[in-house]
């Protein structure tokens, strides 16, 4: 006579397997949105690194020339568009106007320093400013 004998069960029951479920998906309503925040507060950085930047260079450019007028300033990237807005002789303003995914925040500088930022679209639940740089909720200004 043969001997039957019952094998351990294996797995994991329909519990586990929804509890499983339930601790990711909580995990992932956290991570998800942190995550694209830091994703968007980098980009800005492209912006205040160009602006940043272009003071000195605008600075050399009237020295050579006694004029903001045709100040070269970069190309468009991925994130953002440059233009120079109404330069003259002794004044300019420089522009970083979003695109894509960072389409509603603008940023400014002038040939003195002043820094704007303006919110709107995408970003239209951050706080702008007259007199900084913005690269988060609440209108914190970045130095």
């Amino acid at each position: 006579m043969a001997r039957s004998y019952k094998l351990p069960a294996r797995g994991f029951t329909l519990i586990e397997m929804m509890v499983t479920v339930a601790i990711i998906g909580i995990l992932s309503a956290v991570a998800i949105p942190a995550y694209s925040n830091y994703v968007q507060r980098a980009r800005t950085t492209e912006a205040f690194t160009v602006l940043g930047s272009l003071g000195p260079s605008a600075e050399q450019y009237w020295s050579n020339k006694r004029t903001f007028v045709d100040l070269p300033i970069p190309g468009d990237t991925a994130n953002f568009s440059y233009s120079l807005v109404s330069p003259s002789v002794s004044a300019y303003t420089i522009k970083a106007v979003g695109k894509n995914k960072m389409n509603g925040l603008t940023y400014t500088v002038d040939q003195s320093g002043s820094r704007t930022t303006t919110v709107s679209g995408n970003f239209a639940s951050w706080t702008g400013s007259t007199t900084c740089w913005v690269d988060r909720k609440g209108g914190v200004c970045t130095e």
